[in-house]
């Protein structure tokens, strides 16, 4: 059993009229109650949510700082490699974008981490692109290794792996995995992975099963709103999500909110997300369940980030380089995507001080330490 026995138990275009089918009257009657489930998320992202936004963002914040406090976690990715052997129409590193290729060696990636620690950042993501020769499980474990003694928690955005895989990054210190599905259209997720191993569309969506079963501690889902209707994509990933925590309990799970930002491509967006949409989902998402980690990105504006602080978030990132090398290295090399906030540690710092927030640099240690 896995979430795809779940997952092909729904129809798309039905979940679609569903969600555009709600009243206001529907919406009134959801928020009058003190649980929400799951076909009550289908409600509170619906364009009859609309009008109650007030009232949503109101609720979103006290069960946030119920949950969490007045704290925010801040954590840092850094780039390992831009190599990838996947076609995926909306990535810079895509395999048929003409650009050179780097992957960083261990005196390279010390560097880079000598840089981000005089940040103060204790929480890293490390990311690949999708290469298994150049970038498998050989080199990220030695990356960990490498790296281990100087992060609390060291988090990967990489290419899928199987189970046994997962185990030996996990056994090496690794904290958490996040792996998008991008879309959960199988056919709209055809067009855009036409070649590589990430055109395989169920070894994707299986990829959290095998996280939960080699006993990883955090789960990072998520859709890429753009490719298609974000609606329905928002609730394909709450389902998953309802599935996984019921599943392995004791795994904990957070979601993240990626638009689309402009990159080496022309893929422009099928459906666009609006900052009131996205709001909307944040909200939606914490009413949803008030554990779960909220994370935004640098890939949102300054304005936006602001604002959205005490509205459902606990996790933000700053001063990203998505680019192999960016901090110190090569600060030139090509990026994955364009950042929107590019204010620096500090300044994101003092925003969220000056919001009445607490930054959070560690909350977990390994048992390596």
């Amino acid at each position: 059993m896995s979430f795809k026995n779940t997952f092909e138990t729904y129809d798309w275009d039905t979940l679609e009229k569903e969600i555009y089918s709600y009243t206001t009257s529907d919406v009134k009657q959801i928020l009058d109650k003190e649980k929400i489930g799951l076909e009550d998320f289908k409600a509170l992202i619906s364009p009859a949510a609309k009008p109650f936004l007030e009232e949503m963002a109101q609720r979103s914040h006290a069960l946030t700082k119920k949950r969490f406090g007045n704290t925010i976690q801040m954590y840092v990715p850094m780039y390992l490699s831009n190599e990838c052997q996947n076609i995926c129409t909306y990535c810079g590193f895509s395999m048929t974008n003409k650009i050179p290729r780097r992957t960083l060696k261990d005196n390279e990636i010390l560097k880079e981490v000598e840089f981000l620690k005089t940040k103060g950042y204790d929480h890293i993501l490390l990311v690949t692109g999708e290469a298994n020769k150049t970038v498998g499980v050989a080199y990220i474990k030695h990356a960990i290794a490498l790296i281990r003694e100087h992060f609390s928690n060291i988090s990967i955005e990489v290419q899928p792996l199987d189970q046994d895989e997962y185990k030996q990054l996990i056994d090496a210190g690794l904290y958490a995995v996040l792996v998008y599905q991008e879309t959960y259209h199988k056919a709209t997720y055809k067009i855009h992975h036409p070649k590589g191993k990430k055109s395989n569309f169920d070894y994707r969506l299986d990829t959290p099963d095998r996280l939960g079963k080699a006993g990883i501690h955090k789960i990072g889902l998520g859709a890429l709103f753009g490719l298609e209707d974000w609606r329905v994509d928002s609730f394909y990933t709450a389902l998953h999500l309802k599935y996984l925590q019921k599943t392995y309990w004791k795994t904990k799970f957070s979601i993240s909110f990626p638009r689309l930002r402009p990159h080496q491509g022309e893929v422009q967006p099928k459906v666009e997300i609006t900052d009131f949409d996205l709001v909307q989902l944040i909200c939606a998402y914490r009413l949803l369940d008030e554990d779960v980690e909220l994370s935004i990105s640098t890939r949102e504006s300054e304005n936006f980030r602001n604002n959205i602080i005490k509205l459902g978030i606990n996790s933000i990132s700053a001063e990203s380089k998505t680019n192999p090398g960016g901090y110190a290295v090569d600060p030139k090399s090509l990026e994955q995507f364009e950042i929107a906030d590019e204010r620096n540690t500090e300044e994101i710092h003092q925003m969220i001080k000056s919001q009445g927030y607490e930054v959070v640099w560690k909350d977990w240690t390994n048992n390596w330490q």
